[in-house]
């Protein structure tokens, strides 16, 4: 993972830490990060949970508190996670492009767009974490 992709997430996670939005912007920060960077040494709930958060904010219009809530209601009982295809590409985005926006809305508009292009190389693994969300009763 380059060092300045981990630096300017660092310095994203302060920007969206510091906001104390209701909203909770820094879920999608967390969730697009990990889904960008996971590898084959990536714990299964970890992919798991950030393609569930990317899934919600972006297809079901989820704050970033309703995803850590639908978060916490699949953490309750051990299960056993999908099995989930890793994409060669992560998204056209990255923690450094959100870090050049100006902050505020432009910054706030360039997380989402960055949970976009990292959702969109995942989307063959829409259908294994909608059937997920459906079979816990979360949507």
């Amino acid at each position: 993972m380059p060092r300045d992709d981990v630096e300017a997430y660092n310095e994203l996670c302060c920007y969206t830490l510091s906001l104390g939005d209701p909203a909770f912007i820094h879920q999608h920060v967390v969730d697009a990060f990990a889904a960008q960077h996971a590898d084959e040494h990536t714990k299964p709930i970890g992919l798991t949970f950030a393609l569930v958060g990317l899934y919600l904010h972006l297809e079901k219009q989820f704050s970033g508190k309703e995803v850590q809530r639908a978060h916490m209601t699949l953490g309750k009982r051990k299960q056993r996670w999908p099995e989930l295809d890793l994409p060669r590409d992560r998204g056209s985005m990255t923690a450094a492009d959100v870090m050049a926006a100006t902050p505020g809305v432009e910054r706030d508009r360039a997380i989402d767009a960055w949970c976009a292009s990292v959702w969109q190389e995942f989307h063959p693994n829409r259908e294994a974490i909608a059937g997920l969300l459906r079979e816990r009763g979360i949507i």
